[in-house]
């Protein structure tokens, strides 16, 4: 069994492993119990009572966090030169089409969000190998394969996240980070949890959310009471 560190004995100590907590009190209690030297991530679980192996029953969805998620978001824009101006004054990182498809077949990877045009997408779907394990593959339900590369530029910079339920039925996001107040935190889990719950599959039967937990990088989960989110 690894050996637990002082700083992980400490966080330990400042709450109840055992006990469920609402999710403003979640929130205030990973705030407290973050030690790390960097501004840690706010991560949310989800595990969720649906078999995201029938198609009837995924659970993907997007979501505009109203306070953004701390994080500095890298976006390339591939669209046919007409649209380059259009991604340029949305603030695009980078923008343009064969030179970028030829940097990625070699390897590069470094952005956060791809966007991209309808008719640009057979290039695009030659990539997947690479942009698919990555996370990065542009799809129209998430709106980043669009004819208003402007738009989704902008919502991509303003906090705009896409989740969806891994394998075993759990959702993964980072709802801000550690330096947030809590408020903002607050209303940020809110938005990201309320609309889990609208994206129900009808198919799915019983409990719909069975656990929540809240943690920071590094830190311990914490798990949360899901009657407090529309508290």
């Amino acid at each position: 069994m690894a050996k637990l560190t002082k700083k992980r004995k400490e966080a330990l100590a400042k709450f109840d492993k055992s006990g469920t907590y609402s999710l403003s009190e979640a929130i205030r209690i990973v705030k407290q119990i973050s030690n790390t030297k960097f501004d840690s991530s706010v991560d949310i679980d989800v595990r969720l009572g649906v078999d995201p192996r029938k198609a009837n029953q995924m659970v993907r969805g997007t979501v505009m966090l109203p306070h953004g998620t701390g994080k500095t978001v890298r976006v390339l824009v591939l669209c046919t030169p007409d649209k380059e101006d259009e991604a340029k004054a949305a603030g695009a990182d980078y923008y343009g089409l064969d030179e970028f498809i030829q940097k990625i077949k070699e390897g590069w990877t470094d952005v956060d969000v791809i966007i991209t045009m309808p008719s640009i997408m057979p290039k695009v779907g030659a990539l997947g190998k690479i942009l698919g394990p990555r996370g990065l593959m542009p799809n129209p339900k998430t709106g980043t394969v669009t004819m208003e590369v402007g738009k989704a530029v902008t919502e991509a910079k303003a906090g705009k996240i896409d989740f969806k339920v891994d394998k075993f039925g759990i959702v993964h996001a980072a709802i801000g980070k550690t330096s947030f107040d809590e408020e903002k935190l607050f209303e940020n889990a809110r938005e990201l949890l309320q609309t889990i719950v609208k994206l129900k599959p009808t198919a799915a039967k019983g409990t719909y959310m069975k656990s929540l937990f809240m943690s920071s990088t590094m830190g311990p989960g914490i798990r949360v009471d899901q009657k407090s989110i529309t508290a």
